[in-house]
């Protein structure tokens, strides 16, 4: 099993220094390999891989005294980088996809290196050493499992803030099936989620709440002079703000998906088109929720407890009844928020007619006894 710890560093200014001197080195190797690539394939038509430029590497870091001052294999994780972006670009060419071919990376958009475990870096009592660096001071707000075998140590920053992520393997443990009752949830605007108990769930709307702070945040920025400090100061701010705000919907989405796997030892869904909602005229609200996000979680939990996880087809989930079957000869709009049967008579809140039916199309796919579930959530 592979997992991730993610930690905050604290380096002091003279780390921070160099810090920011090991990405910019690591920014130029990316874009010299991607320029020896691209010089190659257009007076050639020769493709270059990653072991003629990783063998190649020794002999350039001789020449250049930024390189020779860097970890070499993190020199070589960037190298892996930049071939992983070109082996994704010509997978989607075949797939028909929109291929996104790699790109040069300017001042300020490189912000992680990679470092192979044992090979300078290390930790090092409750710090972590680096080659070229130090010993960084380390917030533990948990242990590394003693058990797990660190392969590599990911050191990023992101607003000004500093972070290393351990890539760990550890042994498969033997997960028991979780004995709790199933559920349906139906994702939302109005409310985030409305499970089939009929529990609600607010959408905490996080970045429409900063956007006042924003807005003056985002004026300030736009009045500042291109290439001033004042304008790096500004947009230093901006960034922090948007982080802030990424990291209270992470906390959201952990909590709320914790309490799901806790209580619910079944959980079933709707597989939306996330991505194809983010782009429709509720882009805004739809980003804000992170759906995507949020399921990704989810069911990296539930497998960790033993729960299960379903995706359903979303098609009339809204629009049929959850009693008889029977779909509207009126289409449900978004402003309709309970729902009436003109068969049966059914009236209740739309959102928990669609979380009962997306529970009913779970059983179904998963093969778990629709009567049993039924009786649970009456």
């Amino acid at each position: 099993m592979h997992r991730s710890f993610k930690y905050r560093l604290y380096p002091s200014k003279e780390q921070i220094d160099a810090l920011d001197q090991t990405l910019e080195t690591h920014r130029h190797l990316y874009n010299s390999a991607l320029a020896w690539r691209e010089g190659l394939y257009e007076t050639g038509k020769m493709s270059v891989k990653y072991s003629e430029q990783s063998a190649r590497l020794t002999a350039v870091r001789t020449k250049d005294e930024h390189l020779s001052q860097v970890n070499f294999s993190s020199c070589q994780h960037t190298l892996r980088r930049l071939n992983t972006a070109f082996q994704n670009f010509f997978r989607r060419v075949k797939e028909g996809d929109k291929p996104g071919y790699p790109r040069f990376k300017g001042i300020g958009r490189f912000d992680s290196v990679r470092f192979t475990y044992a090979d300078g870096c290390r930790i090092k009592g409750r710090q972590l050493a680096l080659q070229f660096i130090g010993a960084v001071k380390v917030k533990w707000h948990r242990e590394v499992p003693e058990d797990a075998r660190i392969m590599s140590a990911t050191v990023s920053r992101k607003s000004g803030e500093w972070y290393v992520s351990f890539s760990c393997e550890l042994p498969d443990v033997d997960i028991i099936p979780s004995l709790n009752p199933p559920v349906g949830i139906d994702l939302g605007l109005k409310s985030f989620l409305v499970t089939s108990n009929g529990e609600f769930v607010d959408a905490p709307r996080l970045f429409r709440k900063a956007q006042k702070k924003l807005r003056i945040a985002q004026r300030a920025l736009a009045r500042k002079k291109k290439g001033s400090n004042h304008r790096k100061k500004a947009v230093r701010r901006v960034a922090k703000l948007h982080h802030h705000i990424g990291n209270q919907r992470r906390d959201f989405h952990h909590k709320t998906a914790r309490k799901l796997v806790t209580q619910y030892g079944f959980i079933t869904h709707e597989d939306l088109n996330v991505k194809g909602l983010s782009r429709g005229m509720l882009a805004k609200s739809v980003n804000d929720a992170g759906w995507g996000n949020f399921l990704s979680i989810l069911r990296f939990k539930a497998e960790c407890a033993g729960v299960e996880v379903v995706g359903v087809n979303p098609a009339y989930t809204t629009q049929a009844c959850h009693s008889c079957g029977c779909i509207p000869a009126k289409k449900v709009l978004l402003k309709d928020r309970v729902y009436h049967c003109d068969s049966c008579g059914l009236v209740m809140d739309r959102d928990i007619n669609a979380s009962l039916n997306i529970l009913s199309a779970g059983t179904r796919l998963s093969g778990v006894n629709v009567e049993v579930v039924i009786s649970c959530v009456a």
